[in-house]
């Protein structure tokens, strides 16, 4: 467990869930939960959107860490940023010195009473006032404290120090109140220096991805030549060239920590094979790709570092089902656009490309949510329905299809979608699908153009594949043309 790569153990994190996961995190190094939070406790509102620190998410790693006891998350806590552990433990307590808000005698008689707490908790611990400003955390944040007061007085003092800093109430506006506050200027050098640390490992910025994403998407099929690649794109790989180490990238460098000391680990080879086909099956790393154009083109061509670079692309600038991908699941996306662009080569193109394929095959995946919105527009126009709500909702349907079909981002659309639902939900759940920022075909299709034409009884929103051939596509063209029999069946029943 020490020894696994970062990225590889946040995945079995992820997949276990944290708060299951004490004895895991127990046995790791400081250095890998330092790299681990830099991914796990900054969230994005939405996805595709810069990432803000997620207050709430740090308090459950604190709970998780004291599972294990005071002196094993003291030890995690002394590997990490001072700063971060600072910030965070200021999102949830105020400090003040004891002195500063205890009542006192004056030497004329006249008895202060001190500043009064409106906090739900509070506690001294070590000559500060803690009080509460969230109480999810707060046992374990005041256990964690009254340990460091005990056994790492300077340590202690250090962050109590930094967190009544930050406690400050809202500073007076002055000539200078556009200034960032304390508290603010934490937070910004805090996110600056995670941006640069997560750009040496690889991982793509909110920002670059959405523009390489919506560059996918604008490719043109009739040039005579494939696009140059996109100065973003070339950067990033200009960077992975000078950290890329000399010898080949094995499957112990891709599973286990750092390249440059991993041949003194005294791991047998066995054993990482075994931990990788469990970590395989139980979905945490993504298994060889069962996608046959683009496995032919990886049995012939070395393209693992652009596959993950797409992956990265779609975490961070894309969304699915109005949620972010996890891992594997851009693992299994990007092998899917990548060999549906694969089947979507233009014939004058030569010298086939991982980056291109998938900027082929996300144009397609756009023309065909374009198709489906454009067709339900016309559909949806024809009917008529005697629940006056119903007909309201899909004239309401058919002018944002309209509207957000010329701007081409029909996934705008989608929440006027739920009227379908009121008129058969198997529907509802494919249009959804293929009308969204990442579409996917949902098993309601293949239900309802299949041979055995079965009704669905329950909507899984789980039960999709992604597009990854024409085939899919031709089957979802079928689909569109039997929707209008759905939806009047449906209404008539």
């Amino acid at each position: 467990m020490p020894h696994l790569q970062p990225a590889v153990l946040h995945r079995i994190i992820q997949t276990c869930g944290l708060e299951d996961s004490a004895e895991v995190i127990a046995l790791a190094t400081p250095a890998q939960i330092s790299r681990i939070l830099d991914v796990d406790v900054w969230r994005a509102p939405i996805p595709g959107m810069d990432e803000g620190f997620d207050a709430d998410r740090f308090g459950t790693w604190l709970e998780v860490l004291m599972q294990s006891g005071g002196a094993a998350a003291t030890k995690t806590l002394l590997g990490l940023d001072v700063h971060l552990v600072v910030a965070g433990l200021a999102r949830h307590a105020a400090v003040f010195d004891r002195a500063a808000v205890s009542e006192y005698m004056t030497l004329d008689g006249h008895l202060y009473t001190g500043r009064p707490s409106q906090a739900p908790d509070s506690a001294e611990i070590g000559g500060y006032v803690v009080e509460a400003r969230r109480t999810a955390a707060w046992d374990a944040i005041v256990q964690l404290l009254s340990f460091l007061a005990d056994e790492h007085p300077e340590y202690f003092n250090r962050v109590m120090q930094g967190c009544r800093r930050l406690s400050d109430g809202v500073r007076e506006a002055d000539a200078s109140h556009n200034l960032l506050d304390d508290a603010e200027q934490e937070m910004f050098d805090l996110a600056s220096a995670r941006e640069s640390r997560r750009e040496r490992d690889g991982y793509v910025a909110p920002s670059h991805a959405r523009a390489f994403v919506q560059m996918a998407r604008e490719l043109r099929l009739a040039g005579e030549q494939p696009p140059p690649m996109h100065p973003l794109v070339r950067a990033y790989f200009r960077d992975v060239e000078s950290r890329r180490p000399a010898d080949a990238v094995t499957t112990e460098r891709r599973l286990l920590g750092d390249s440059r000391n991993i041949d003194d680990l005294d791991v047998d080879p066995t054993i990482i094979a075994a931990v990788t086909e469990i970590l395989q099956d139980g979905g945490v790393l993504p298994s060889e790709p069962r996608f046959a154009l683009l496995h032919a083109f990886l049995e012939t061509h070395d393209g693992e570092e652009q596959l993950a670079y797409l992956a990265n692309t779609l975490i961070a600038g894309c969304s699915l089902q109005s949620r972010a991908f996890t891992p594997a699941e851009a693992s299994e996306a990007v092998g899917a656009v990548c060999n549906l662009g694969f089947d979507n080569w233009p014939p004058q193109w030569s010298d086939r490309d991982p980056i291109v394929a998938f900027q082929v095959g996300m144009s397609v995946l756009r023309d065909v949510s374009l198709y489906v919105a454009e067709r339900l527009a016309r559909i949806v126009a024809d009917l008529r329905c005697g629940d006056r709500d119903i007909q309201i909702g899909l004239s309401r349907l058919r002018f944002v299809l309209t509207t957000h079909g010329h701007d081409k981002s029909p996934w705008r659309a989608k929440t006027a979608l739920d009227v379908i639902m009121l008129l058969d939900a198997p529907s509802w759940a494919a249009l959804a699908g293929l009308i969204d920022e990442f579409p996917v075909m949902h098993g309601a299709i293949a239900a309802a153009v299949g041979s055995g034409r079965s009704k669905i009884r329950a909507i899984d929103p789980h039960a999709f594949e992604f597009i990854s051939q024409n085939g899919q596509i031709a089957t979802i063209r079928e689909f569109i043309e039997r929707l209008p029999d759905a939806l009047t069946g449906k209404r008539s029943a």
